[in-house]
């Protein structure tokens, strides 16, 4: 009986040591786009070079597109701005231009960038409009004279993100970005198996706005824990956010109240204009967060 018994516990321990969480982040600065001018399918790739003002989602772009076909790189400068793009082709100007463009640029100003590389006699603009993720990204592209549909087969047009990416048991990975939201900041804490299913628990700081100029936008941004929720194979069911401090909800002060156990973490979180006082007690070993009076 004590082999057997032995022999399961072994057992178990291994299955319990192959079931591995780990997050990785990965920051990128790069996007590589498919699409098509006029039907012909083309290829776009496009690197962050700067931000014009204090908006993260409102600066410069740098890169190239070619028609599929040819495979010929046509450089191109330009804006993302907060989902839409301008880009611009100035031909054998393209550096100088390119530079004269950029320096021409505001805030203010974004608006108006197709008259501005239109006096530094741009050879091609590729105008495409992303906001609205549900319709799509589509536009325009104009050379000399003429005037051809465009656009892109994404719904996200970000070339700047923050990647948090969960490796899971059973081969399975899941990013942040995709379901949580684009901010990334986030680290893993622990996991832990019951037979609802399974729990990851993390910690997260990340920016309140991504707009430096906004409201909470020089603020020390929001922390909390969070919990992703997956079933026993490991497939997303839902997230939850316990915030310990949030400029966007007011909360300030929190105090961190003693514990015997040093995997129990718990946060004495003080009224708001908003809601009333809670403690969050955060249970480290179980992977679990729990919110009371």
């Amino acid at each position: 009986m004590k082999k057997i018994f032995t022999l399961l516990f072994s057992l178990s321990l291994t299955f319990f040591l192959c079931q591995k969480v780990e997050l990785k982040k990965v920051t990128d600065s790069s996007q590589v786009f498919k699409g098509e001018i006029a039907g012909n399918p083309i290829t776009l790739q496009l690197n962050f070079s700067g931000i014009i003002d204090c908006h993260q989602y409102q600066h410069f772009v740098d890169g190239w597109y070619y028609y599929d076909k040819y495979k010929k790189k046509i450089p191109l400068t330009g804006i993302y701005n907060l989902g839409d793009l301008y880009l611009f082709n100035f031909g054998n100007q393209q550096k100088n231009s390119s530079k004269n463009f950029k320096q021409k640029i505001t805030r203010n100003l974004i608006e108006k960038s197709d008259s501005i590389a239109k006096k530094l006699k741009v050879k091609e603009i590729l105008s495409l409009s992303g906001q609205d993720f549900n319709k799509g990204v589509s536009g325009n592209f104009y050379i000399g004279n003429k005037t051809f549909p465009a656009k892109l087969f994404t719904k996200d047009t970000r070339i700047y993100r923050y990647n948090n990416y969960l490796i899971l048991p059973k081969n399975k990975k899941i990013n942040t970005y995709d379901f949580i939201n684009p901010r990334g900041g986030n680290e893993l804490i622990s996991y832990a198996s019951d037979k609802s299913g399974n729990r990851v628990l993390l910690y997260f700081e990340e920016l309140s706005n991504f707009n430096f100029c906004g409201m909470c936008g020089a603020s020390d941004g929001e922390k909390g824990y969070r919990i992703i929720y997956f079933t026993n194979d490991w497939n997303f069911k839902k997230y939850e956010d316990f915030l310990t401090e949030s400029c966007i909800e007011n909360i300030y002060d929190t105090k961190i109240m003693k514990s015997k156990d040093p995997k129990i973490l718990k946060f004495k979180i003080q009224k708001t204009m908003t809601s009333s006082a809670y403690t969050l007690t955060v249970d480290v070993k179980n992977a679990s967060v729990v919110k009371s009076k």
